[in-house]
């Protein structure tokens, strides 16, 4: 059968048109890699603080139930039964209340520590001192004003009535806090909770040293 010139140059412009459109088809790029991006931004955010604390401070902040329960039997066995109870809702394991979140501020704070690791004491309480709470961009952070020791860092939100630390321990004349992460043995990771009107706690369970659980109460300086 013969083809006429108009068929003719029909069909050579659709093979033309045709081999144009191969080598844009071969250079497109894979398809689905957009999506990998974007899936892999929303399980970083979905992540919250369990992708930045470490293996460790996950596991002490898992393992919360456990070292209460050690500390306050430890304590109480020791001797310091009737101490526990004189503190009432702070040392309450289960009295956690809704927008446990501080308001930025100054307080005054205390900490006690509760079990411990080898040859300590079971309870201490220590004398108050300020640490003071401010809001950073979107997240809040705290610090220990005073002493050798002073704990700092940041509180991310978990839910209504809790949120977590991680922060570091700053010593002696160090003008400011190490980063999270920079030094593993003096991070540290925590709860915070607020147990009545106007009083909060920061609870560090299993910390590096001395006891099985450090308790930080935090009450405004100025109500």
């Amino acid at each position: 059968m013969s083809i006429g010139t108009g068929q003719f140059c029909s069909t050579l412009l659709l093979v033309s048109a045709c081999a144009a459109c191969a080598p844009i088809a071969e250079t497109a790029p894979p398809a689905g890699k957009a999506d990998v991006i974007v899936d892999e931004a929303s399980a970083e955010e979905e992540a919250g603080w369990k992708g930045i604390a470490s293996a460790d401070d996950l596991d002490r902040i898992l393992r919360l139930d456990s070292a209460w329960e050690a500390a306050l039997s430890e304590a109480r066995a020791k001797g310091f039964g009737a101490a526990i109870e004189k503190e009432g809702a702070l040392l309450d394991p289960a009295i956690a209340q809704p927008r446990g979140a501080p308001p930025p501020g100054s307080y005054r704070c205390r900490v006690v520590k509760i079990g411990s690791q080898g040859k300590g004491p079971a309870y201490t309480a220590y004398k108050p001192f300020f640490c003071y709470v401010e809001a950073e961009d979107d997240l809040l952070t705290i610090v220990k004003q005073t002493g050798s020791e002073r704990p700092a860092g940041r509180l991310y939100p978990e839910s209504d009535e809790r949120m977590i630390f991680l922060g570091t321990l700053g010593l002696g004349d160090e003008a400011e806090p190490l980063p999270y992460g920079e030094d593993p043995e003096r991070d540290m990771a925590g709860v915070m909770e607020r147990v009545a009107p106007f009083r909060y706690r920061l609870v560090i369970p299993w910390p590096r040293q001395e006891s099985k659980l450090d308790v930080f109460e935090l009450v405004p300086a100025t109500q």
